[in-house]
């Protein structure tokens, strides 16, 4: 199989959930082919987490923008939004390790220079 068709056989889909306005999560995007590598490079680039099951895209991009997903599919979706609660983008890392050192140098300074 060529890089060609391996393109052409991707698919995508990003959904939003919001507690507060949603009863499931919603689709906002979905592609194949191109489309799907630019729906998956956007979130990289936004350090929304990407989770890569075909078979379940398969299913989501059969469905309209704005569906919300069926309830068949709660427990799988359930499942990837558990295994995102551990995610953590690279860029929050970095952000978390620079805070860190941070507020090290501080306590470092106060300790050297004591306010009196």
């Amino acid at each position: 199989m060529s890089q060609y068709d391996d393109v052409l056989n991707k698919k995508a889909v990003a959904l939003r959930y919001d507690e507060n306005k949603d009863a499931a999560p919603v689709i906002v995007a979905s592609g194949l082919g191109y489309m799907a590598e630019r729906i998956v490079e956007m979130a990289n680039e936004n350090g929304v987490p990407v989770y890569e099951d075909n078979s379940l895209a398969t299913v989501l991009t059969q469905l309209d923008l704005g569906t919300p997903i069926p309830e068949e599919l709660y427990q799988a979706i359930v499942d990837i939004y558990a295994y995102f609660l551990k995610y953590t983008p690279k860029h929050s890392r970095e952000e978390i390790e620079a805070a860190k050192a941070e507020q090290a140098a501080r306590e470092e300074q106060q300790g050297e220079n004591p306010e009196t």
